[in-house]
């Protein structure tokens, strides 16, 4: 309870500075005393709702709880960064009254323009751009890829992130649909189908079990799927919940690997697929073990790596040359849910956040899927929903 009292007080401190700065210039630059009353009125609104928001619980009661304490903080971050942005610009623009010189109202204007831009982009980001779905193709050449499996076609999906959409199926039907139509020979997932417990993913059995290809579909765990994000009343009933897990994936005809492999068989030709649980760089807890996952990570077979977190890729399998690993597929990052022109906040946080990777022997290729689903903000700004569909090839 100690963080969020903390995070609230620092919040509502900063908030009144921007606050009380935008009702100052308000009643200094307005002739009517109408702006800065609703400046004033509606901060405190958003005041007691960004109070309600990090009081509720995020780590404990039901999934409507933690829906509602997404929502209410998102809608007032949609609020408080445009009024940051008009307040840095406004500020820029009184810079040269510091030598009796003219306010440069322009800049305030500018900042005005770029701040309803901004709010309306989170919006656009959450109620549009998170369900546009976007298709990746790539091929892959692989040195020494049986016969059998040249343009052999792999859909990878990552972190649905299923509590998200409550029970509102809608969404992942639509999803499943357009993955069936790409007709894959196999389709992977590459962990976090919920947000923190088991009983997010039950709405979502139905459709997701209607995801087809020929060669099935193989999935692992990903960091949200162990319960790690949730207060359990005990860890017997955390392990019941991962047990749940497992067996529900199962249920629906996935192949849930966790660290273990399994061969797919075309004629007298194979390739291998190695599932390894969650591992990761700190403060994510190390499930995976690689090593256990594969009897001889150095033979000749073909291989192709799940793993969720691609730090796992830095951390154990980048010019290992001793590994033959052929491709590596992650998820995790969700480019933090912003990207534009290339270019991601997430990569101040992981060197490999999104597309393909290559380390200096250029023998172990990754890729990162930037995801389906989101998580603490309803938004996808630009990161549009990504369907990535490899088609192998001979090198």
């Amino acid at each position: 309870m100690r963080l969020p009292l903390i995070l609230m007080v620092v919040t509502l401190l900063f908030s009144g500075v921007v606050d009380f700065y935008i009702y100052r210039i308000a009643r200094k630059r307005c002739r009517s005393a109408r702006p800065s009353k609703i400046q004033l009125w509606s901060a405190l609104v958003l005041y007691l709702i960004l109070i309600v928001g990090i009081v509720l619980p995020a780590r404990s009661g039901d999934g409507g709880l933690l829906l509602m304490k997404m929502w209410v903080l998102f809608g007032y971050m949609t609020v408080l960064i445009p009024k940051v942005i008009f307040v840095f610009f406004d500020l820029l623009g009184s810079i040269p009254r510091l030598w009796n010189g003219t306010r440069c109202s322009s800049l305030s204007l500018v900042g005005g323009i770029i701040a309803v831009i901004v709010f309306c982009a989170m919006w656009w980001g959450a109620l549009v751009n998170r369900f546009n779905i976007d298709v990746e193709k790539l091929d892959v050449e692989i040195p020494g890829l049986p016969e059998a499996f040249e343009d052999y076609r792999i859909v990878q999906i990552s972190d649905l992130h299923v509590g998200t959409y409550g029970e509102n199926v809608a969404y992942i039907e639509h999803l499943v649909e357009f993955i069936n139509e790409l007709q894959p020979d196999l389709i992977v997932f590459t962990g976090d189908v919920v947000n923190r417990k088991t009983d997010e993913i039950y709405p979502f059995t139905k459709a997701l079990s209607e995801l087809n290809a020929n060669d099935g579909v193989i999935s692992i765990l990903g960091n949200h799927d162990y319960g790690d994000y949730y207060d359990w009343d005990s860890d017997s009933t955390k392990a019941e919940s991962l047990r749940q897990m497992i067996d529900i994936q199962r249920g629906m005809g996935w192949n849930l690997l966790l660290n273990d492999h399994t061969f797919i068989h075309h004629g007298s030709d194979s390739i291998a697929v190695i599932g390894v649980e969650n591992v990761g760089d700190p403060p994510f807890t190390v499930y995976g073990d690689l090593k256990a996952s594969y009897p001889d990570l150095s033979d000749n077979v073909t291989k192709i790596l799940l793993t969720h977190n691609p730090a796992h890729w830095s951390m154990e399998i980048a010019d290992q040359d001793s590994l033959n690993i052929a491709l590596t597929l992650s998820g995790h990052t969700h480019a933090m849910q912003i990207s534009a022109f290339g270019i991601s906040p997430a990569a101040l946080r992981y060197k490999t956040w999104g597309g393909m990777y290559y380390d200096e022997s250029g023998r172990h290729p990754l890729y990162v899927n930037i995801g389906i689903g989101t998580v603490g903000m309803p938004m996808r700004l630009g990161a549009t929903p990504e369907i990535t569909l490899f088609t192998l090839k001979r090198k």
